[in-house]
């Protein structure tokens, strides 16, 4: 079997991360998160390290969507209502850098994680690895190393439209995802992702008993979709997108996660970006662990699981903090009637916003407000808080990632009733 040799391949295990847990989420439903609805801050491979004795060989499922060695910095919109057509009227922010000074440094830091998602796959688990041109060949080489040839179940195809500026060759408009099973046993729902057939196919059935050479398919039931998909970019999709670069449409995630897990299941991605796979995995009832390296993508990531009422925790790497910072005297929220209320001034800057308390240094929130991805009306201005026991606390999020905390004073803690 060809294997690839390049400097700094090595497998190796690095020293596990110590993680903080920096907040808890309650979510719609007011319960504590379950235990996997975790978001994580921090370099992967030390951060799969730190969950190996919890996770090795219990994930169901991992999607993961490295940098694709394409060289290039990305950077993340941050402004509201701004016209997608004047680029160089945008408000910007660091996203990530997808930089490399050879191609064997790229490779050596994509094999030890290669090698850290298959230890921690369960039995029945399955791999989506999302590359595209400039990686996939170098990555199903290292993927055949490390799984075995054998346990290649589909090279997809995932097909998309877009302006390109090539002139020189066909335009570029597909990425490569490389689906590696575990084992023989693996997870597949094929009738969770199956689709219409095609009408064409549907009438020349319908009009021909020889169609088909005598093959008749159950045409109500649909059929298994092919291993290549088309599904538009996020960049046409204006109510899932949240200006997070590269970010990865919620019906592609949806098709995966339907496909290879259960509902219970626990879902990874380690290089989450803004959350696509944690939102759909909550929604679709699995459980999730989800990690990015940039501050950006955890708080684009937490503010897209707010809207959708996900219950979740949030923990960091140690020496990886961001500390709010103290309410501007205009923003001073109010309390009254088992509410807190926020005057305009804070929600004009708020990209979604929390109350809840402050229990041994982490924030607990109890009810969450956040506006749709890129409008320019404000959250709503008040939040219920029923926990008369506790001084409450507030904290708002900014879109560029700024945070902001107020604490109650212990005597004012409680809302008063009229």
């Amino acid at each position: 079997m060809p294997t690839l040799h390049f400097p700094g391949k090595r497998p190796h295990l690095p020293p596990p991360a110590t993680l903080r847990l920096e907040s808890v989420v309650l979510g719609d439903d007011a319960t504590y998160p379950p235990e996997d609805n975790r978001l994580l801050w921090g370099d992967n491979l030390a951060l799969m390290a730190a969950l190996m004795p919890q996770y090795e060989g219990r994930l169901s499922l991992i999607y993961a969507d490295p940098p694709f060695f394409t060289n290039r910095r990305y950077r993340a919109r941050v402004g509201r209502g701004e016209d997608s057509r004047q680029p160089h009227t945008w408000r910007l922010a660091e996203g990530y850098a997808d930089r490399w000074a050879s191609l064997d440094d790229y490779l050596a830091f994509l094999y030890p994680r290669l090698v850290l998602f298959h230890r921690l796959l369960a039995p029945h688990g399955t791999l989506y690895l999302h590359l595209d041109w400039h990686a996939a060949p170098y990555a199903r080489v290292l993927l055949d190393e490390i799984f075995g040839p054998r346990r290649l179940v589909n090279e997809i195809v995932w097909v998309y439209h877009g302006p390109s500026p090539i002139r020189r060759a066909f335009n570029r408009k597909h990425d490569t995802i490389l689906m590696y099973a575990k084992g023989d046993d693996y997870t597949f729902h094929a009738d969770a992702v199956r689709v219409p057939y095609n009408p064409n196919t549907v009438a020349t059935f319908k009009a021909s008993p020889k169609a088909g050479f005598g093959k008749v398919p159950d045409l109500k039931r649909g059929k298994v979709p092919e291993d290549w998909w088309y599904f538009p970019v996020v960049a046409r999709l204006h109510r899932e997108r949240t200006g997070y670069p590269t970010q990865k449409p919620e019906a592609l995630l949806e098709r995966i996660i339907l496909a290879s897990s259960s509902p219970g299941d626990v879902v990874a991605d380690f290089f989450c970006g803004s959350g696509t796979t944690a939102v759909v995995a909550a929604r679709l009832g699995r459980r999730f662990v989800c990690a990015d390296a940039t501050q950006q993508a955890i708080h684009t990531a937490r503010l897209r699981l707010m809207r959708a009422g996900a219950a979740f925790t949030v923990e960091a790497a140690e020496g990886l903090t961001v500390s709010p910072q103290p309410f501007p005297p205009a923003w001073q929220p109010r309390a009254a009637q088992e509410q807190v209320c926020l005057p305009p001034e804070a929600l004009a800057r708020a990209e979604g916003w929390e109350v809840g308390f402050v229990e041994n240094g982490v924030f607990v929130s109890t009810a969450q407000a956040a506006r749709p991805p890129r409008a320019t009306t404000p959250p709503p201005a008040c939040l219920p808080w029923k926990r008369h026991s506790r001084p409450w606390a507030v904290r708002l999020l900014a879109l560029d990632g700024e945070m902001w905390q107020f604490q109650a004073p212990l005597e004012g803690g409680s809302i008063h009733k009229r």
